[in-house]
């Protein structure tokens, strides 16, 4: 993809009167301040309604059974465990190692402002890293998804009653996926970061999986879409390329290890995979923003100045975003919500401020700024940007609307989920089978298990919000919506 020009902006005037007028209009909308931690107890307890496998006995979400028992067995390998992505039963291992890695950073940067919820916030780390093993442990195989996935939305089912095809899809040395591969990498060695003093055994299992699993990504190129186009497309088609996944677990391996090879990698591969390109996107397919602001940490220490190059990337990246201005890549609803085109959009709500708020605490420790032409955002600034829209999603916004479930007065009551619209095991033992969940689907009721914590695709560009499970798009959770807003809510529950 072409690299996006950066803004030329207009002055001081128009970003401050626009943020201004955001500030106005939270006021007008809700007035009053949020419980944050609340919030981030909630984001974090989201994950156990999300959990696959064998349940722990200190489960909180009781409403959930153990779910996909034989998972793996058809190739002889127990690959039970891990996460539901979203509303489905498949676990798609790409977005599953995205979370990983965001929840990870989320504990790496803000973990001292979760105050009780830090355990709760690691455990969620492992309950996806455990599984994560399981699924590299062959070396120069990953298998990267469990589950057929037109199979399983053919179907409207509970995780507990799963008939669907448990089809079992991997990447090898002969159908390569350095995507999947390299973000997996990543998330391991980030979790690896996580567990260092905690667990400090597991964290060097980590780190050495993660090693072996980048040098299979590595030297195996290829994106899994290609090698697994049926299965992966169109859910979690790699649309972007594998370049970014090779720098962004190279970026991570090198932050756990400090391993000059590492270093030495990023700079030589920095032009080749494109470091430059689509600067202000940031998701389980573009890792751009996130390489940049991630190894920025580094140059604005003062101990790497070979990382030049990927600073000026963060600025550009923070300058493209700033409101008060027309983008070709990013708006802004008339109530003050970054929207991208696409589905579910919170996702890019919550994985770029949180880009915005950790350059804001690395250019904090740095004294430094940004300058974007006339206007220079300040980390004070950025602060208040991902603030805004931390706010819109548990209520600021022109519908009153909580869209974080569970919080608040008032937010979505039919979310397209399977396990919460449906009857839970307790309230109705007998299977709900494959075509017998229709019902549930179409009903206008309210869902009988509230998923507390959910935060769900969100409202279109006008603020308009359907809760209404068929309109999955808005009303559907995902784990890689919440993974970055874990972090996003800590920090503003010690700094409100």
């Amino acid at each position: 993809m072409a690299r996006k020009p950066l803004i030329t902006f207009l002055g001081n005037f128009r970003v401050t009167a626009f943020l201004l007028l955001l500030l106005l209009t939270s006021r007008q909308v809700i007035g009053g301040g949020h419980d944050y931690h609340d919030a981030l107890r909630k984001s974090i307890l989201f994950f156990e309604g999300q959990r696959s496998g064998k349940l722990p006995p200190d489960q909180r979400v009781k409403w959930r059974r153990d779910s996909a028992l034989h998972d793996g067995s058809s190739v002889g390998r127990d690959l039970t465990g891990g996460y539901y992505d979203a509303g489905d039963n498949i676990k798609f291992g790409f977005p599953m190692a995205f979370t990983t890695t965001l929840l990870s950073w989320s504990i790496i940067d803000f973990g001292r402002n979760m105050g009780p919820e830090l355990k709760n916030a690691v455990k969620a780390v492992k309950w996806a890293t455990d599984y994560l093993l399981k699924v590299t442990a062959v070396p120069n195989v990953v298998y990267v998804q469990l589950g057929d996935a037109y199979s399983d939305h053919n179907c409207w089912e509970r995780p507990e009653d799963m008939d669907t095809l448990r089809t079992v899809y991997k990447i090898d040395g002969s159908h390569p996926g350095s995507d999947v591969a390299g973000e997996t990498a990543a998330a391991l060695a980030a979790a690896s970061i996580v567990f260092r003093s905690r667990d400090p055994a597991y964290s060097r299992l980590l780190l050495n999986r993660a090693v072996r699993v980048f040098d299979f990504a590595d030297s195996h190129r290829g994106a899994y879409s290609s090698s697994l186009h049926s299965a992966v497309c169109p859910f979690y088609c790699d649309v972007n390329g594998y370049q970014d996944e090779l720098l962004w677990g190279a970026v991570w391996l090198h932050k756990a290890s400090r391993r000059r090879r590492y270093r030495e990698y990023i700079v030589k591969n920095e032009v080749i995979l494109h470091a430059g390109d689509t600067i202000n996107e940031f998701g389980w397919d573009n890792k751009h923003a996130g390489i940049n602001v991630l190894i920025s940490k580094e140059v604005l220490m003062g101990r790497a100045e070979y990382f030049e190059s990927f600073k000026h990337n963060a600025d550009g990246f923070i300058c493209s975003i700033l409101p008060g201005i027309s983008h070709s890549q990013v708006q802004y609803s008339p109530g003050g919500l970054i929207f991208k085109a696409g589905g579910s959009n919170m996702q890019h709500v919550t994985s770029l401020s949180f880009l915005f708020l950790a350059y804001s605490n690395y250019l904090s420790h740095a004294n430094k700024a940004v300058p974007c032409g006339e206007k220079t955002a300040s980390p004070a600034l950025l602060k208040q940007l991902a603030k805004r829209q931390v706010d819109y999603i548990l209520g600021d916004n022109p519908l009153r609307m909580s869209y974080m479930v569970g919080y608040g007065p008032r937010y979505p009551q039919r979310i397209h989920h399977r396990g919460s619209s449906l009857p839970s095991v307790r309230a109705h033992p007998a299977r709900i089978r494959c075509k017998e969940g229709s019902r549930y689907f179409l009903s206008p009721n309210a869902n009988p298990n509230v998923h507390v914590g959910a935060v769900v695709g969100g409202p279109n560009v006008t603020d308009a919000f359907p809760d209404s499970r068929p309109f999955f798009q808005e009303s559907e959770p995902t784990t890689y919506i919440n993974a970055p807003l874990v972090g996003l809510l800590a920090f503003f529950s010690t700094h409100p």
